[in-house]
Formats: structure tokens, C-alpha cells, sequence
């Protein structure tokens, strides 16, 4: 079953990718182009382009960043937010379907 995945980039544009159960969404999104997630390390969590921030309610129905993801957090070059996340550290299931995540302006 597919996961139907929006996101709205800093400058205004609505994207709505597929995504697949078991796949992160930096995968997923890096698999549609998006080229506002640049997912420098391919999500081996050692850096943080590929920030997003998720849209309520979808924030509170994942489960919580583990340390390693809070720290890289704190590297992020938009400014971090109360729902930003590393899109590599969120993985797509069934309950996502639908998921909305905005893009920051800039990963660098």
C-alpha cells in the first residue's frame, strides 16, 4: 500500500509524494526529487539536512526523537522548532497515510 505524503516548501508549493510501509521519509521524499531535503548522509543520522517540521496532528502520533536525533537537531540551519524532526528518523507505516510536513527555506 502506498503513503500518501504532503509537504509545503518554504516558498509556497504543495508536493504530495508516495511513499512505501517500512521506508523513512527522507527516502521517500529523496525518491520524488525533492530537492529541499538534500539527505547529505543518507540517513545515518550525522547530520541534519534533511530537517523537516510536522504539521499537527501528525507531531504528536510519532514516536518521540531519540538523543542522537535531539542533538542533531540542534544543527540545523533553519532555525529548529517544537515540531521539527530528521525526516530520516521517521518512518512511514499505515498510520501516516496522509502525513503533512513543511520543508524549512534552507538545510545549509
Amino acid at each position: 500500500m502506498n503513503i500518501t505524503i504532503h509537504l509545503s516548501t518554504a516558498d509556497g508549493r504543495a508536493l504530495r509524494i508516495p511513499g512505501r510501509r517500512g521506508q523513512s521519509l527522507m527516502q521517500a521524499a529523496v525518491a520524488a526529487g525533492v530537492h529541499e531535503i538534500a539527505a547529505d548522509c543518507g540517513g545515518l543520522l550525522s547530520c541534519a539536512t534533511c530537517h523537516v517540521f510536522v504539521d499537527a496532528p501528525w507531531h504528536e502520533r510519532l514516536a518521540p526523537p531519540s538523543a542522537d536525533e535531539l542533538s542533531m537537531l540542534e544543527l540545523t540551519a533553519a532555525p529548529r522548532e517544537h515540531d521539527s524532526r530528521l525526516s530520516c528518523q521517521i518512518t512511514l507505516d499505515d498510520e501516516l497515510d496522509g502525513l503533512a510536513v513543511r520543508l524549512p527555506a534552507r538545510q545549509y
